[in-house]
């Protein structure tokens, strides 16, 4: 009887001891996952709108302290020239512990699309003329807004690339408008609960992937994915055909204005396609001069040789010489007496440009043309009529398309190696740009620039900062340079938006010369996309600069809008404006933690502000995916049908919420 008494108290103890090492190891790891449907990863799985989050009208006792954030990984690699130089943790660590945010009474704003400089209907009413779309440019408000915008009812985290090309979820752009409107054209289908992108178009008879094949096999000398590697398209539907071309390595910026042609550019941007919100009208595209390989246009719906034919030579100052125009519309193949006379009068304005046919065809009931821009000048001497005039260098100097008029004019051919053509992809992303200065500095620097973001990149953006690449393909580089963050991820399974501010040095042309892509940008405004566009946004010292222009605030509520749920942002800059940007982003319930004193990375939730749905009131969720921990407090419902699962453990209650 001792010796069972003895052994049972024994099996106690050793049951006991190993109770509690088991409970020390949970509380301790931040890498268990306790409660895997209140997990950062249940979420991005999960519809984000099962799971709205709230500020709270007072804040409740909370039930645990959340642990301190993780110190910031120590790395090897050197980020600049002064990494050698030691880091004052004490410092920096004081701002980083402290996650308190600012008392900001955030609002939200009217619309789940809403764009500021597009939606603005107080200024569009006020113009005096719409002829040449100009109720479709920009028209930003004054001061910019600082609502939040609110999410799409029944949000879903976005479909993963590549699946994202050919379909994407109704619920996050819930626009069937297209549906009907082009049913008999294969745009899009409406099945179940997805949108479906059957790559079918108004010229795509037989598809998109025998369209863009048939060009190639007309003319040969295009050479998709070697000679051409950077495309425009104008008018570009929900974008298939860009989308298609990214298999043949070459990128495509599919652009389109907001018109009854419903949230196309919205199709594009969720589908993960490459585009942006810009009309031709009466100012220059964001674009540089001499930036495109080709430019296509498939029954765009502009009216080239309106306006004095300024929209046809807008196209001319942005196709680099030599490069090709396909344009595919009925002037082309039909031959009444109105497409005639159409085609007379771009016949006209094509050879006053010294434009050269280089093809036309005919297929499937349907046809294209594709012109070549002159690769010199010596056409334009030769003319007869001085008619368009060549321009002026006041005309065509640089960071000139930012809120500039059309030009009535034609630009002279560069010359030199400027006008030369790129080399061959991929072989151009690292050779010196044809438009880089000729001095050995310039080039120098171009190198210098090149080498260090590839290291960068590899050595701490990939591996060092707690980002899911995996989740990762629309990316903006808001101050771009010379491209270098961008060329560093060409392997990856993305691609990346490159902003060069109008107001710092520009160097837009380079990005293009090196077969990628970007855009001119004030981030003291609005940008032209959607809401929740990007997965990723990036800001490398720029912020501390247009902090001395524009209210910080204000460009934080538009990266919050352009950021989707689940979506980072990646901020390289000084302690200071770390230490302003932090709180910022922490009122608006973004996690964020820092890395060597040098990175700050955000992660937004699917937060907003005074939401309500469906009933459900979750009164504060509070996420980090740097610390899987979570902290959640009082949940209450009245929603018929729904089920809560109580989960308690050492003294916390956590509740699982199922709508049925």
């Amino acid at each position: 009887m001792n010796i069972f008494r003895s052994r049972k108290f024994s099996g106690l103890c050793v049951l006991s001891i190993l109770l509690v090492s088991v409970t020390i190891l949970l509380l301790t790891n931040d890498t268990i996952d306790l409660f895997p449907y209140l997990s950062l990863s249940y979420l991005r799985r999960s519809s984000l709108s099962d799971v709205p989050t709230f500020t709270p009208t007072s804040s409740p006792a909370p039930v645990n302290n959340p642990p301190p954030p993780p110190e910031p990984p120590v790395s090897q690699t050197r980020v600049d020239d002064d990494d050698d130089e030691p880091v004052h943790q004490d410092l920096e660590m004081d701002w980083v512990k402290d996650k308190s945010s600012l008392k900001m009474e955030w609002k939200r704003c009217e619309s789940p699309d809403y764009m500021p400089c597009l939606d603005n209907m107080k200024a569009i009413k006020k113009l005096k003329s719409k002829r040449n779309m100009e109720h479709r440019e920009r028209h930003c408000p004054v001061p910019a807004p600082r609502c939040l915008v609110p999410l799409p009812k029944r949000y879903k985290v976005p479909l993963p690339w590549p699946k994202s090309r050919d379909m994407i979820w109704y619920d996050n752009a819930p626009h069937s408008k297209l549906v009907d409107y082009k049913k008999d054209q294969n745009w899009i289908r409406k099945t179940g609960p997805f949108f479906v992108f059957p790559g079918g178009g108004t010229q795509f008879k037989d598809g998109v992937i025998h369209y863009i094949n048939y060009i190639q096999k007309t003319l040969p000398a295009l050479e998709w994915g070697k000679k051409v590697r950077v495309v425009l398209d104008v008018g570009c539907g929900v974008a298939s055909f860009g989308g298609t071309l990214l298999d043949k390595n070459v990128i495509t910026m599919s652009f389109a204005p907001k018109d009854e042609h419903e949230a196309q550019i919205q199709f594009a941007l969720e589908r993960g396609i490459p585009a942006t919100l810009a009309v031709i009208g009466t100012q220059k595209l964001p674009f540089p001069d001499n930036a495109y390989d080709v430019i296509h246009c498939a029954r765009c719906r502009v009216h080239w040789h309106g306006y004095g034919g300024r929209p046809l030579l807008e196209l001319n100052r942005v196709l680099r010489p030599g490069g090709f125009f396909v344009w595919s519309a009925t002037p082309v193949y039909q031959h009444d007496e109105g497409h005639r006379n159409v085609w007379k009068t771009m016949e006209s304005l094509t050879t006053s440009m010294c434009w050269k046919v280089v093809a036309r065809t005919r297929f499937t009931k349907v046809g294209f043309v594709i012109y070549q821009k002159p690769d010199s000048d010596s056409c334009y001497g030769a003319r007869k009529n001085n008619e368009p005039p060549l321009c002026n260098e006041e005309d065509t100097k640089k960071n000139s398309s930012w809120y500039t008029p059309l030009l009535s004019c034609v630009p002279k051919v560069p010359v030199g190696l400027t006008g030369k053509w790129p080399s061959q992809w991929p072989g151009r992303l690292t050779d010196k740009p044809v438009s880089l200065l000729t001095e050995q500095r310039s080039e120098e620097s171009f190198r210098e620039d090149t080498r260090l973001w590839s290291g960068t990149v590899s050595d701490i953006y990939l591996t060092g900062l707690a980002i899911n690449w995996t989740k990762i393909h629309n990316v903006m580089d808001m101050n771009a340079g010379y491209g270098g963050f961008a060329a560093a991820l060409i392997n990856r399974p993305l691609w990346v938006m490159n902003v060069v501010p109008v107001q710092g040095e520009d160097t837009l042309s380079m990005i293009f010369d090196r077969g990628l892509i970007g855009i001119y940008h004030d981030w003291c405004e609005s940008f032209n996309t959607y809401p929740r566009s990007y997965d990723l946004l990036h800001s490398s010292f720029l912020l501390t600069n247009l902090s001395q222009r524009c209210d910080l605030m204000e460009v934080v509520v538009e990266i919050d809008r352009i950021v989707r749920p689940g979506g980072y942002l990646v901020v390289q800059d000084t302690v200071e404006m770390m230490k302003k940007l932090n709180p910022i982003l922490l009122s608006l319930r973004w996690s964020t933690n820092v890395y060597k004193g040098k990175f700050l990375v955000g992660l937004k939730s699917s937060w907003r502000s005074c939401e309500s749905r469906e009933g459900i009131t979750l009164q504060r969720l509070s996420l980090s995916p740097f610390n899987p921990r979570i902290h959640v407090s009082k949940v209450e419902t009245s929603h018929v049908g729904m089920e809560l699962v109580e989960n308690r453990y050492m003294g916390l209650s956590f509740r699982r919420i199922t709508l049925s």
